[in-house]
């Protein structure tokens, strides 16, 4: 029987992505399932329905979220949503199952196969799936054009009739993907550019992409490319280094986040109170919490003449972009367990076993031989 795939329109309020494009449909389809639609899905990403049906796709109906056997959303839908599925069916997005007692409940009694893409192992082998490099690669560029529409300076050195205009000094907190992408935005931009992160074996890329390391003597280095938690006295000598250092920055852009826990509060007050006039910063980091004291989710304001601004699902502001990314991580995902027109899992395989929400129960015991029974 062949499977059928729904596509979610997104509800949550500004988000603009879509969980699959023209491309990953067809693909889809071309796996042997048929594809259904909601209506406008796409179109704030700039794909409209006809784009879908030019590749085979169809319109849901009212029935749809009741037959789909697997169904693809960005972020999770709804908890009204979640309890019109049908029982058992296959569920893949950004669930943050966690994040809401009241969406975790209705999960599971759904009794639904769900796959918060969150939780993907990031090995070498899931990086074609891996949803949160391919979106915090667009969250650092936008933060970036945020801070350089945010601050009252260029960020490139100009020579001009009027004399020379010094570049801007930009600080970017965090060397992940989206700090990485963030330095390299910066860097294209003409600003002088620096990357400060607590784990040392990053001076190397943001030293690739023109940046210079800022080595504040401390050292956090975790499991799996995370940092760690710092301890009480790490972190007062960060932050006495730091403080100095700010002084001349003119743009920080923050983006240090640590897997499961409110981000590090990296920026205090004091610091801030501390830079000059006309700085900016933007904290990526403001949807857990914020890197800087001061940040307020979703929200820019002043504060003794400096700008932080906190805005929340930069991803979002690139939906083009952002939703052909996302929809090929979940295309490769689907594609573990989608063959021949058939959902067949491999609970053997750790992409599907320790993605899956919630966590898969151990397997039983072995029954004990003739011979240790009779012992």
């Amino acid at each position: 029987m062949t499977v059928e795939i729904l596509v979610l329109k997104e509800t949550a309020a500004g988000e603009r992505r879509v969980a699959a494009t023209p491309e990953t449909v067809k693909k889809l389809i071309a796996l042997g399932a048929k594809v259904e639609l909601e209506a406008d899905a796409g179109r704030s990403a700039g794909f409209p329905d006809r784009l879908y049906l030019d590749v085979g796709a169809t319109l849901a109906d009212a029935g749809s979220r009741e037959r789909a056997d697997l169904v693809v959303c960005v972020q999770a839908p709804p908890v009204e949503t979640i309890a019109r599925l049908k029982s058992g069916a296959t569920l893949i997005g950004t669930l943050h199952p966690a994040a809401d007692p009241a969406r975790a409940e209705a999960l599971q009694a759904r009794g639904l196969i769900n796959f918060p893409l969150e939780r993907l192992p990031r090995t070498t082998r899931a990086q074609a799936m891996d949803v949160l490099s391919s979106q915090a690669g667009m969250a650092g560029y936008k933060a970036v054009l945020i801070a350089a529409e945010l601050t009252p300076r260029f960020f490139p050195m100009l020579t001009t009739a009027a004399g020379t205009i010094r570049p801007s000094k930009v600080l970017i907190v965090g060397a992940g993907v989206a700090g990485l992408q963030a330095i390299a935005t910066a860097k294209r931009l003409g600003a002088q550019v620096e990357g400060f992160d607590v784990r040392p074996e990053t001076r190397e890329q943001i030293e690739s992409l023109g940046g210079k390391f800022l080595d504040l003597g401390v050292s956090a280095a975790g499991e799996g490319g995370y940092a760690r938690q710092l301890t009480d006295a790490e972190r007062a000598e960060q932050q006495v280094r730091l403080a100095d250092h700010l002084k001349n920055i003119d743009v920080i852009v923050c983006t240090a986040a640590v897997p499961g826990r409110p981000a590090p509060r990296i920026i205090t007050t004091a610091m801030v109170e501390g830079m000059k006039p006309g700085s900016v910063i933007v904290d990526l980091a403001a949807e857990t919490g914020g890197n800087c004291e001061l940040t307020q989710p979703g929200q820019t304001i002043e504060h003794g003449g400096v700008v932080v601004a906190g805005p929340l699902n930069l991803a979002s502001m690139g939906a083009v972009h952002a939703s052909e990314m996302y929809a090929r991580n979940v295309f490769n995902f689907a594609a573990l367990f989608l063959k021949d027109g058939e959902l067949d899992f491999d609970w053997e395989d750790e992409l599907l076993a320790k993605t899956r929400w919630p966590d898969m129960p151990p397997p039983p015991a072995p029954a004990p031989t003739t011979a240790a029974a009779s012992e």
